[in-house]
């Protein structure tokens, strides 16, 4: 079994027809490589240092010369990592608002493949910008979980036509250990959030308790009225309760 037939078998989620230890050397260095972005992404502390381990590993496993990922946050683009300026460049051409595969790519949860930025003219002002920053070829694949598209993952090479079966194969099965990292990452996040939030706003109550004779639920009503009349996230009237240990305003 060649590396593209045993990368798009586990893409299939079909195992190789045979062991480990009779894969020839560079399918084991592609199943080693797999397995150490497992744990790097498992180790990774937080979203920054989970997309920049993916955009290093694209690097190395892929026929690329720039990678990145951008993600989906509140419905705006956001950059977290790119291996150089180029790649940004790309982005922030298309989160102003210009067409291009990654706004495709992103809308229709679909793989978009620019085999040569000289002839396809499908984004023709896209086509013009990359081309100008010196990228012939294009990959974006966006990053899926139960709950929608996250982001997406750029591949770009200076080299017409660097992307062929084997490469998609690679950069979609690096896509699906992304996608579960970023959302874990994501649900972590939001996690400690509201673990600072309900200490935030513990702190408030214990104020107010103090200073103005309250019970807790009274306390706690206090607080709900001033977030609801000053149109304000709960969270951020406790904050500014124990800052200025005064009610805003």
């Amino acid at each position: 079994m060649s590396t593209g037939e045993l990368i798009r078998a586990e893409v299939a989620g079909r195992p190789g027809d045979r062991p480990a230890d009779v894969l020839p050397s560079r399918e084991s260095a592609s199943a080693e490589q797999f397995a150490q972005l497992a744990l790097d992404l498992h180790d990774s502390e937080g979203m920054e240092e989970t997309v920049e381990a993916v955009v290093d590993f694209a690097l190395q496993a892929l026929s690329c010369s720039h990678a990145g990922v951008a993600l989906v946050t509140r419905g705006q683009l956001e950059i977290p990592a790119v291996t150089d300026p180029v790649v940004a460049g790309i982005y922030e051409f298309q989160a102003g608002g210009a067409l291009g595969p990654l706004i495709e790519s992103m809308r229709d949860h679909s793989t978009v493949l620019v085999r040569d930025t000289a002839t396809d003219d499908r984004w023709p002002a896209w086509a013009a910008k990359v081309r100008a920053l010196g990228v012939r070829s294009v990959l974006d694949v966006p990053l899926t979980t139960g709950t929608g598209t996250v982001g997406i993952l750029g591949l770009y090479s200076a080299e017409q036509d660097a992307f062929g079966p084997d490469e998609e194969a690679v950069a979609h099965i690096l896509a699906r250990h992304a996608s579960v990292a970023v959302a874990s990452a994501r649900q972590e996040l939001s996690l400690a959030q509201a673990v600072d939030a309900r200490k935030l706003v513990g702190q408030a109550m214990g104020i107010l308790m103090e200073r103005f004779d309250l019970d807790d639920d009274r306390a706690f009503a206090v607080l709900k009225r001033y977030s609801q009349n000053s149109n304000r996230k709960l969270r951020d009237v406790a904050q500014e309760l124990i800052e200025t240990r005064k009610l805003p305003t």
